[in-house]
Parts: C-alpha cells; sequence; structure tokens
C-alpha cells in the first residue's frame, strides 16, 4: 500500500471515529430529553411535590437547552473541539451526579439544569464535528447517522428508563446516565481532534439576555397555555415574541452577533428547518403520550410500555443510515414527502386502534409512523443545511440545534395539552374515564397528523424552492461583480493577530491555520497592519543570510534556520508589518475588490466597515476565482441540462429536488 493511500485511509478511520463520538454526543443529548419523563411519579413521592412543579425537570431542562445552543457557536470557533466537547459532557456528568445525591427537589433541578447546559452546546458541535469531517458525497449518510441518533435519543430513553424502574429506583436513572456520558467524554478525549477555524468571537451577553428571555417567554408561555392561567401565558408568550424580535434587530447591527442570521436568506434553508421540526415534533409528542395512554388506560406497566414502543424505535436506527444513502443518490423530492404522508397516515390509524383492546395491533401500527420519520427528520435537516455555504453552516447548524430544543417543547407541551383537554372535554360530557382518555389521545394523533400534512405540503414547497434556486444560479441572475458587493464573497472568521503578540507566534497561527498573513488589530478591534509570512522570509533573509531558505527544515539542515527563528520570540509582529494597509469597504462592490487585488498584487485584503472602522472580513484573490469558475461552471450547467437534472454533489445545492 502506497503511502498515499495509506495517509487517506488512516484519515478515514479518524474521520469516523470523530462521527462516532459526533453521533454518541447527539444520542446522549436527546436521549436525556426524555429520561427522567417515566420517573416523574416516584419524584413527586420522594420529595411531595404536585405536578406543576415536577414538570420543570422536563420543560426547565428543554429551555435552558435551548438557551444555551447559540451560545455554543461563540464557544466553537473560539477554542478547540476536543477541550470544548469534553467541557460540554462534563456538565452532563457532573450534572448526573448532582442529580443522584440530591437531598431536595430543588438540587435534583440543579442538577437537571446543568445538564441541560451540557446538552444545548453538545447538539451543535455534534453536528459542526459531523458537518467538517464527513466528505460532501456521503453528506447524507452522516446526517442520516446523526438524525437516527437523535430519533433514537428521546425513544430509548423511554424504554431503558421503563426496564431499570423495574428493578431499581429512579437515582439509578442519573448513575447509568452520568456513566453513560463519562464513556463519551473519554471517547471524545482520545479521538477528537480540532476541526474548527479558531478566532477571537466575542460573546455579546446583551445579544444572550436577550434570547433566553426571547426562548424562555416563547416556550412557558406555550407549555403553560393548557394548564395555566390563559393570561399569565399570553403575557410570558408576548414578551418573548418581543425581546426576540429585540434579539433579531441587534444581530443586523453590532460587529459580532451571537447567532448569525445570513442562513435565513436562503428559503430552502428555512424550508428544511422547518420540516425538521415537524418530524422531531411528531417524535416528542407521541413519545410522551403513548406512555401516559399506555399505563393510564391500558393497563401497562413502564416495562411494558416500552416493550410496545421497542420494535418501531430499533428499526429506525437501521432505516436512518439507509435514508440518508438513498438521499445522497436520489434526492428527497419523493422521500420526504412520502414520510410525512406515512407520519400523518399511521399516526390517525395509531388512534383508531387506541379504542380496541389488541395492546399489539396498537404497537404494530405504530412502528410505520415511528419508521416515516427517518425518511422526514434526517433527508430535511441535510437538505437545509447543504443549501448553505461552509462559511454559513456553523450559523445554520446553531439554527438547526436550537430547533431541536423548540420542537421537544413545543411536541410535548402541545401534545399533553391536547391530551389533557380532549379528556376533560370527555368528562365533561358524561363519558367513563376509558372513554375520555381514548378522546384524549386520538386529539394528540389527529395533532401530529395534521402538523404532518403540514410537512408534506412544505416539502413540495422546497422542491420548487430548490428548483428556483439552481435555475437563478444558472441563467446569472445575480450578476458577477455587480449585484453583489464584497459582504458576500468576503470570509467572514477573520484569523487576526494582536499587536502584543510576536512573529513566532504569528507564524504559528500561520501554520495552523494554513494561511499566509493576517491583519494585526488593536485592542479595540481596529486595524493596526498587515502581516505576512513574506514580511518575515525577508527580515530572515536580511538579518540571518544563512537561514533564508525555509525548506531547510524538510532535508534536515534546519540548524541555522531555527537559531534564526528563536530571535523572532522577543521580535513584535508590528515591527515587519506593513502598517500602510490596503482596505476595501464592506460597501465595494466585487469588481472593486478585483481592481484592488490586481493592481496591488496581493493576495488577499481586509473588509472594514467605514472609514478606519473594524476589521469585518477578508476578501481573497482564491475566493473571486472561486466565484468566477462557479458562475461559468452554473452558466454551462443550465445550457447542458435542465434543472431538475442536477444532481446533489455541488457544495451549495439544496438536495431535495
Amino acid at each position: 500500500m502506497s503511502s498515499h493511500h495509506a495517509q487517506a485511509k488512516g484519515t478515514s478511520r479518524a474521520a469516523i471515529g470523530m462521527i462516532a463520538v459526533a453521533a454518541a454526543a447527539a444520542f446522549l443529548a436527546t436521549f436525556n430529553e426524555t429520561f427522567l419523563n417515566v420517573a416523574l411519579t416516584p419524584i413527586m413521592t420522594d420529595f411531595g411535590v404536585d405536578v406543576s412543579i415536577v414538570q420543570w425537570l422536563a420543560t426547565g431542562y428543554l429551555l435552558v437547552a435551548a438557551v444555551f445552543v447559540p451560545v455554543s457557536n461563540v464557544l466553537y470557533h473560539r477554542f478547540a473541539t476536543r477541550p470544548l466537547f469534553v467541557a460540554a459532557v462534563a456538565f452532563l456528568v457532573v450534572g448526573s451526579v448532582v442529580g443522584a445525591l440530591a437531598p431536595s427537589f430543588g438540587v435534583l433541578l440543579t442538577g437537571r439544569l446543568l445538564q441541560a447546559i451540557g446538552t444545548g452546546l453538545l447538539t451543535p458541535i455534534g453536528m459542526n464535528i459531523t458537518l467538517a469531517v464527513a466528505p460532501r458525497e456521503k453528506l447524507g449518510l452522516a446526517m442520516g447517522i446523526m438524525a437516527a441518533m437523535t430519533t433514537l435519543g428521546p425513544s430509548m430513553a423511554i424504554v431503558v428508563s421503563g426496564a431499570l424502574l423495574s428493578i431499581a429506583p429512579w437515582t439509578t436513572l442519573m448513575w447509568v446516565f452520568g456513566a453513560l456520558s463519562l464513556i463519551v467524554l473519554l471517547a471524545g478525549a482520545v479521538l477528537l481532534r480540532n476541526v474548527a477555524e479558531l478566532g477571537r468571537p466575542v460573546l455579546d451577553v446583551l445579544s444572550f439576555l436577550l434570547v433566553a428571555v426571547g426562548l424562555v417567554g416563547l416556550l412557558y408561555g406555550i407549555s403553560t397555555a393548557f394548564s395555566g392561567p390563559a393570561l399569565v401565558a399570553a403575557i410570558a408568550a408576548v414578551v418573548g415574541v418581543l425581546a426576540l424580535a429585540a434579539f433579531v434587530m441587534r444581530q443586523n447591527r453590532i460587529e459580532h452577533p451571537l447567532l448569525n442570521l445570513k442562513p435565513f436568506r436562503s428559503t430552502p434553508f428555512v424550508l428544511g428547518v422547518s420540516m425538521t421540526m415537524l418530524g422531531l415534533l411528531f417524535v416528542f409528542a407521541m413519545n410522551v403520550v403513548i406512555p401516559i395512554f399506555l399505563q393510564s388506560v391500558k393497563g401497562q406497566d413502564p416495562l411494558g410500555a416500552s416493550l410496545i414502543l421497542a420494535p418501531g424505535i430499533l428499526m429506525t436506527v437501521v432505516l436512518g443510515p439507509i435514508a440518508g444513502r438513498l438521499f445522497d443518490r436520489h434526492g428527497g423530492r419523493v422521500m420526504i414527502p412520502a414520510g410525512f404522508a406515512i407520519m400523518a397516515a399511521f399516526a390517525l390509524l395509531v388512534g383508531v386502534a387506541a379504542g380496541h383492546e389488541s395492546v399489539l395491533l396498537f404497537g404494530a401500527l405504530y412502528v410505520p409512523a415511528v419508521l416515516a420519520t427517518s425518511l422526514g427528520i434526517g433527508p430535511s435537516q441535510t437538505f437545509a443545511l447543504s443549501s448553505l455555504d461552509r462559511e454559513s453552516s456553523p450559523h445554520g447548524v446553531t439554527v438547526v440545534s436550537t430547533s431541536f430544543q423548540i420542537a421537544g417543547c413545543l411536541g410535548t407541551s402541545l401534545a399533553i395539552g391536547v391530551y389533557n383537554a380532549m379528556t376533560t372535554l370527555g368528562l365533561e360530557n358524561g363519558s367513563d374515564l376509558l372513554g375520555a382518555s381514548t378522546l384524549g389521545f386520538r386529539g394528540a394523533a389527529v395533532l401530529v397528523a395534521l402538523t404532518s400534512v403540514i410537512g408534506v405540503v412544505l416539502a413540495f414547497a422546497a422542491t420548487k424552492a430548490a428548483r428556483a434556486a439552481r435555475a437563478a444560479e444558472a441563467e446569472g441572475t445575480v450578476e458577477f461583480g455587480r449585484a453583489r458587493t464584497v459582504v458576500d464573497l468576503m470570509k467572514t472568521d477573520v484569523y487576526a493577530l494582536s499587536t502584543e503578540q510576536n512573529v513566532l507566534e504569528a507564524l504559528q497561527m500561520f501554520t495552523e491555520r494554513g494561511i499566509s498573513g493576517a491583519p494585526v488589530l488593536h485592542t479595540d478591534g481596529s486595524l493596526a497592519g498587515f502581516l505576512s509570512d513574506g514580511d518575515v522570509m525577508r527580515y530572515l533573509s536580511a538579518e540571518h543570510p544563512s537561514s533564508t531558505n525555509i525548506y531547510s527544515f524538510a532535508i534536515g539542515e534546519s540548524d541555522d534556520l531555527e537559531d534564526a527563528l528563536a530571535d523572532l520570540v522577543s521580535l513584535p509582529v508590528m515591527r515587519l508589518a506593513t502598517r500602510e494597509v490596503v482596505t476595501v469597504d464592506a460597501n465595494a462592490s466585487i469588481a472593486d475588490a478585483v481592481a484592488v487585488l490586481s493592481d496591488k498584487h496581493l493576495k488577499k485584503v481586509p473588509v472594514v466597515r467605514g472609514e478606519n472602522g473594524p476589521v469585518i472580513g477578508i476578501v481573497s484573490r482564491s475566493a473571486v476565482n472561486r466565484l468566477a469558475i462557479s458562475s461559468y461552471l452554473a452558466s454551462r450547467a443550465g445550457q447542458v441540462r435542465p434543472a431538475d437534472d442536477v444532481t446533489s454533489t455541488a457544495e451549495r445545492e439544496p438536495q431535495l429536488a
């Protein structure tokens, strides 16, 4: 085997290992969202609290997780992947220990919220790792595995917790989850490497507070709409909406937004996220009402109710990667709407079967319904993220990960709300408990059937949006160098140096990031200069003539050069940096950027906002070249074949159609 093949094989194994760790993290994060649900009754007994208090172990968990998802994007680009992953999983371990040893409900809730912080960070980190290391031609398979783990988590949690509670107290659940988390932590510490493009993003505290108030207010309002005072729920929802509106306006005004809203400019992305949420809503809704119905109405114990759900759950694990492969080959034009249609049809059939005595018939009809989620959730998620470029993908992941928590809260709250409301209505109309509860379950089944029908409609809309996006690019509706500005082309994650660093540190960053130069910034973010590897080599040539050949390291003759580089430790970057830096304004056209790069013979130029303003990006000659080539290839593709025949191999092409 050649060294090239051996290296490629080693790289492939490393990628598989990292995807496996990311999938395990996705499983843990969603597994814990419902793992404690079956134990709520014994927890109420042990701590003497009622259902309105104990439900915060589920609702509070989802709310805190949703709040911390946007923060993960800042941390992902600021800290190396491995230590960040280990720290996130550590929250799960510590929270589990606190919960297992909790002497009171307040301490248990604290441990649960610590776990939620880890969940909010883990879900997007795992997805970003998968996007970074998975080959584009196998992205559907990789995301299918992630979606299978995401779907399997909350479903399998019911089975496992039901089995454990039949032989042990509820505290065992916390210890078991803590042990699982510790295993994933150790696996991440061994198998992960840094895959993020690190910089120095700033956490905007006001944005964090706004998104926290917004999500908590909105989700609290929805979760209490059926069970609490209507006025309180309405006020909470309004406050949440206003806070989210303020958050959106702030993101468009500040230099370092907590959440980049650029992905929302893509219609296919918005539709893909919406379809993903509808699929997850189905999963969370059915996972909460089915165990309640089977235990309270059909007389099943927790283990029996779990075993009825087990066949469909286990088969979903197998179908997820298969659906991913099919998506890679054929796209989701047929698969996604078919998945939602099957979900709707069998949800209604399960509702009908709820009135019959046979529990086996009930479980058998649920199998196709839960299997169909594999055709909808994973492909919809991949479709959404594949519509973005690589710079926007991490921000898209943050949006998708936040949508997981929102969908979970919505599915749980709406299903329980409809179930209780319809059950109460049946009792008020003279039905016995069995008939009223069956009516309540059928109401929840109709709810998820309707949301699945909406999924079918959105899938067809996404097909049209994908075709329109391809046609627009092929026809050149965005004219090169005129309709676009530098902002559309620049790289926003800028690797920058500070005036306090030395030249050797700069060279180390150049090597780690694979770049040839970077702007030097003052502490206030304004531009101080620009340092390139050419500036360093010219200095070495003048001060250390015997060490001018940088390639001497490659052949072992590195003593002179090593001594020269050691001198760079005491040399500030501004001693060698170019102070009169050529820049491009953010409002300049791409044609202006091309002129600057060409006239000045530069590889890259910093983009600033206004005269003497902060650096907000870098526009490079290679980015212009890629745009020119992609525009040419798009026009050729439009001439050679119709948009419907475009395959799913293009990096930014949505794959639904």
